[in-house]
């Protein structure tokens, strides 16, 4: 009910003047109890200003004579500490001690959790000031109660209208681990999904919120909603300074009812080890939200005929005679609470009115009242049901589960000060704001870091030098197969096989036209069409490596098999090679290459694959965010099983080649009149192959450096073999325009068919003869051999036989020959004049025939 104003006059005329004391026979004195948490070490402690509150509420119920005629309200109370086991025994003693108590006071949520579903046994209402645990709504679990303290629940309505206002999406929790938070965050977890707010972290902690806070640094959380009671909130914002957790980039929620100065007192006597500056730095800018425990009108006269502001002058001059120092800004913890608690004594008073006026119908009165009366219980319990007046905390009323219907007020430190930002009605979803909030920085604080990807490519001055080095060997291949071509009828060129040599010049043609897709990238292609990219770069490096390599391979293989045939058929070094021969080794080498790709394609293709670096932070950025580093990759599930065969393969014929370009390192063959520049080719090849396949794996990650490494190689192979095979070529046709002056190049030019025979034979017969030479060689030696046993038989000197014996015995070396001197021009004439030679004279010049 209201009250009229002229009454509410009347009533603070009374009460400033009345003196007359409340009736003192305890048959005509209500008691009830009261459980105030005062001297605890932890947790809420709001008895310190609740309990003077309660009894000023006492005084001004009992001085008014209307309210509770012929009857007087009593407090019973002790201190709980906020301690639920302490408080059941407070509670026993008040119930098993005498006088009869009508109602309980408590204060505390875990106090009241344990008091109110107690109470129930012995048919007592709880009436709770400080309450706030969601888990208190549960009407099966607390029948009995009610509570003048709003549940925490109402601010989580609150706290997701701001996160949608400034369009924070993204939250953490962290939380002390009391019933009354947990009961706070499932609600708060359960409002954020239907919302659609990630809530990124939840940290719960005992007494010690260091770890808590560091997962929080550790989970990039910006949009913090801090629940804890007070001792542990000076805690927490001691280590969010530590861990740098304020300021631009962090948004704090914490609750409400704390004390206005509640992060600059008590840091010595509780062991905070930050300074008082510390503190205000971490605390400046932090959110509250809380339901409004003060009635913000400040003229409005209320059920007690005074104003707020009159309440808080009368609280604020008993709180100075117990010793608290109001006038330095150093209230008692609770001090918020206070008219919670005048309000709530209030509510018992007006619900006991209302209960005698049902009960005096009947003939029966509430000192009839006993633990087992379930019948005045009901009527108590309906009477504070249906309690409605305007308070010294606003209007008061109770809904279905008891809660304390009321709006909730937003707070913002500035300044180090307390500023209220607007209020929010859950019940109409109206938010009244009024546009004072202030952010570091100048704009509102992200809910995470931004991330921006940004794609590693590779430098553009970079690519375009490869590009134009590429472009300029092409080219010069181009040119190399038209004066191939054009020159196809000189003899320089037709014995160098210049289709060979063609095929090589296609696949430099092919690996430099590799590079240009080397460097193609997310700058140049989208990432739909960076898996083609991929098989094209696959495709054209084997078959262009085939190509070249294996025209280079098949020649030097024509010259060791050559080679090795012409020890045991001297006529192979006159046979022509075949071309088909060297050119189905490389369409063999195509086939391999060809089945691989095929099959790495079908069944298992390259993709686009994205590594992700490690965050860094931007050259320059006006807001809170971070680089995260990507490059692009060609890979497939079994990456490393196709590479693997790619390299098994092609690694192969590298060794081959280099074992082959070895064993002919000296060896010249007219019919492929290059192969010396060949062999020097595939050294090079190999080598570069070596170094740089490991290496690219090792720099896969350096966009520029894996880039221009491989293109390098690509480029130095290219441009090396061009020049090894085709620069002597080309210098030879520049210097003798005409066919016939090529003899400087090959040794073999000029020279007639009818010489050609002639000179093949008698390369022929200097063999013959020189295993001839070999075999007489043996005579000779079995000849002295016998000579000597001879000579030590009959005691001649050697002296004596030697001019006469090896006359003969080179005479029966030229007869067994059966060779006229004139098979050797002459050569042996010398020899058949001379009455002594020696072995060392017989001689046959490969250089004379």
């Amino acid at each position: 009910m209201y009250w009229p104003q002229w009454i509410g006059a009347a009533i603070v005329f009374h009460v400033c003047l009345s003196v007359s004391p409340p009736p003192t026979d305890d048959n005509n004195v209500l008691h009830i109890g009261g459980i105030f948490p005062i001297n605890g070490k932890g947790g809420w402690q709001g008895g310190q200003a609740c309990m003077p509150a309660a009894n000023l509420a006492l005084e001004d119920v009992n001085r008014r004579k209307d309210l509770l005629p012929g009857y007087s309200l009593k407090l019973h109370s002790n201190d709980s500490e906020c301690e639920p086991g302490l408080a059941a025994s407070v509670m026993y003693n008040l119930l098993y001690n005498k006088p009869q108590k009508l109602m309980l006071l408590a204060g505390c949520s875990t106090v009241c959790t344990t008091v109110a579903e107690a109470a129930k046994m012995w048919n007592l209402v709880v009436l709770c000031y400080g309450a706030s645990s969601p888990a208190l709504s549960d009407r099966n679990r607390f029948p009995t109660l009610f509570r003048t303290h709003p549940s925490a629940t109402v601010h989580n309505p609150t706290r997701i209208k701001l996160m949608k206002k400034f369009g924070w999406s993204r939250v953490a929790i962290l939380q002390q681990a009391e019933e009354v938070f947990i009961s706070t965050v499932e609600d708060l977890e359960t409002r954020c999904m239907e919302a659609n707010i990630e809530i990124v972290t939840r940290q719960s902690f005992l007494s010690d919120p260091t770890d808590a806070v560091k997962n929080l640094k550790r989970q990039d959380a910006r949009v913090i909603v801090g629940l804890f009671y007070v001792v542990a909130a000076r805690r927490v914002l001691c280590e969010l300074y530590k861990q740098k957790l304020y300021g631009k980039s962090y948004t704090w929620f914490f609750i409400g009812w704390y004390e206005d100065n509640w992060f600059e007192v008590n840091l010595e006597e509780e062991n905070i080890e930050c300074s008082l500056e510390q503190m205000r730095e971490a605390a400046e800018g932090h959110l509250t939200t809380e339901a409004l425990m003060w009635n913000q009108n400040l003229n409005e006269r209320t059920i007690s005929g005074m104003t707020s502001e009159d309440f808080r002058l009368r609280l604020n001059q008993v709180l100075r005679k117990e010793g608290y120092k109001i006038d330095n800004q150093r209230y008692p913890e609770g001090y918020q609470e206070a008219p919670l608690a005048y309000d709530a004594v209030w509510s018992v008073a007006l619900a006991f009115n209302k209960t005698m006026d049902r009960l005096h119908k009947y003939g029966k009165s509430l000192k009839e009242f006993n633990y087992n009366n379930k019948e005045i219980a009901d009527d108590i319990y309906s009477a504070i049901n249906s309690t409605q007046f305007l308070g010294i905390s606003g209007y008061v009323a109770f809904s279905s589960q008891g809660d304390r219907i009321a709006l909730t007020q937003i707070e913002q430190v500035i300044n180090g000060n307390y500023v209220v930002l607007g209020y929010y009605d859950t019940q109409a979803d109206n938010l009244s704001w009024f546009d004072r909030e202030v952010w570091h920085g100048g704009k509102v604080p992200q809910d995470r870091t931004i991330i921006r990807t940004v794609l590693r490519t590779v430098t553009l001055p970079l690519f375009i030098c490869m590009c134009v080095i590429s472009s300029a060997g092409i080219v010069i291949a181009i040119g190399l197969v038209v004066f191939n071509i054009w020159n196809n009828h000189r003899r320089v060129i037709q014995s160098s096989h210049p289709v060979c040599n063609t095929i090589m010049l296609f696949g430099i043609v092919v690996c430099l036209t590799a590079v240009f897709l080397l460097g193609l990238d997310g700058r140049f292609v989208s990432p739909g069409a960076y898996p083609a990219i991929c098989q094209t770069r696959a495709w054209l490096l084997s078959t262009g490596f085939t190509l070249s390599f294996g025209a280079m391979f098949s020649k030097v293989w024509r010259v060791h098999r050559l080679t090795t045939k012409a020890k045991s058929d001297p006529k192979v070094r006159t046979k022509k090679v075949e071309p088909w021969k060297l050119y189905s080794m490389v369409s063999g080498l195509l086939v391999v290459d060809f089945v691989i790709m095929v099959a790495w394609q079908l069944h298992d293709p390259l993709q686009r694959r994205i590594e992700q670096f490690p965050l860094e932070d931007p050259e320059s950025s006006s807001d809170d965010s971070k680089i995260r580093p990507e490059l692009e990759h060609c890979e497939s599930h079994h990456n490393n099983v196709w590479l693997s065969v790619i390299y098994a393969y092609k690694g192969l014929v590298l060794i081959f080649g280099l074992f082959l370009a070895y064993e002919t390192r000296s060896v010249k063959v007219k019919q492929i009149n290059d192969s010396r520049y060949v062999g020097m080719s595939i050294y090079n090849v190999v080598i570069l192959c070596l170094i740089t396949a490991p290496v690219t794996m090792v720099i896969g990650s350096q966009q520029d450096a894996s880039f221009a490494f491989v293109a390098l190689a690509i480029v130095f192979c290219c441009f090396l073999s061009m020049a090894l095979i085709f620069v002597p070529k080309v210098i030879e046709v520049i210097r003798h325009p005409k066919d016939k002056a090529e003899s400087k190049y090959n040794p073999d030019a000029g020279i007639s068919k009818e010489d050609e025979e002639r000179y093949q034979k008698l390369l022929n017969e200097n063999e013959d003869l020189q295993r001839l030479i070999s075999q007489k060689e043996e005579k000779i030696k079995l000849l002295k051999e016998k000579l000597a046993e001879k000579e030590a038989k009959s005691g001649v000197t050697p002296s004596t036989l030697t001019q006469g014996k090896e006359t003969l015995i080179v005479a029966d070396f030229i007869t067994d020959a059966g060779t006229s001197d004139s098979a050797f021009g002459g050569g042996l004439s010398i020899y058949t004049r001379s009455s002594r030679c020696s072995q060392s004279d017989i001689e046959f010049s490969e250089s004379y025939l």
